[in-house]
């Protein structure tokens, strides 16, 4: 197994400093990933995103150099990571203006927040500094893989055979909950290339129209307003939503299943 020391687990986002960006690619640290600046409240951060995920042994995102006056692309990146992004992709409490990442997957933002620790450096120009950084996280970094492999060397006797596997089986499609939430008539829209959502109470009154040009928006809205209680209805939705917009995008007819 290749260690992550001999990998290189530390990116460095130099924001708006390209002329430190070229410093520490020329110094080549050990540790040092890739390096670059980052400008852009929006497709800047969609690239570190990106770049990151692409390389499996970093672990470690710095962040240093001066932010982006106006963009504040390092204050998004920050924000990304404690605050995450709402239902528009739009990263929460970024003092960025047009911080939606439109071109990422909530998923792929997800795993972004959920494997990289960020390193506040933000405002440091100091070449010294920031390797010096580097080299403590990638000590930091291969002191834990020795602890990964060591783990692993210990669990090699298990047996991996003991974890229960379920099998799923086929459910009666008639019989599903009913949510007291109500239930939801959806209705893909060919010639506007948009999704209408009618949301009735089980008495048969309409309470929300919901409209949108995906099903991830639409489930989104719906789950975040509350508008739906059981997880089956949720999973139901989502494939709906889902078989709905993909009549949208191939022409064909959707008849909405009535399970």
């Amino acid at each position: 197994m290749l260690s992550l020391d001999e990998l290189n687990p530390v990116a460095v986002s130099t924001l708006s400093n390209s002329k430190l960006a070229d410093e520490l690619a020329d110094l080549k640290p050990k540790g040092l990933s890739i390096v670059g600046k980052t400008e852009t409240e929006n497709i800047g951060v969609e690239k570190i995103i990106r770049n990151v995920l692409a390389v499996p042994s970093i672990m470690y995102l710095i962040l240093c150099g001066k932010d982006s006056e106006g963009h504040y692309s390092g204050n998004t990146l920050m924000k990304l990571f404690e605050n995450g992004v709402d239902h528009n992709n739009k990263v929460i409490n970024s003092k960025g203006r047009k911080s939606v990442l439109i071109n990422t997957l909530v998923e792929e933002i997800e795993s972004f927040r959920n494997n990289i620790i960020v390193i506040d450096m933000i405002g440091c120009e100091h070449t010294n500094e920031i390797i010096n950084k580097i080299e403590e996280l990638r000590k930091k970094s291969s002191q834990m893989n020795e602890a990964i492999n060591t783990k692993s060397a210990e669990n090699q006797g298990l047996n991996i055979n003991s974890v229960e596997t379920v099998t799923a089986l086929e459910k009666d499609p008639n019989n599903v909950k009913l949510d007291k939430e109500g239930y939801f008539v959806i209705m893909p829209e060919h010639e506007s290339k948009t999704i209408l959502v009618e949301h009735y109470s089980n008495n048969n009154q309409l309470l929300h129209i919901i409209q949108g040009e995906n099903a991830r928006n639409m489930y989104w809205a719906i789950i975040e307003n509350n508008w739906v209680s059981e997880l089956s209805h949720a999973a139901y939705l989502g494939k709906e939503l889902t078989l709905a917009e993909l009549s949208i995008i191939s022409g064909n007819k959707y008849v909405q299943d009535k399970a």
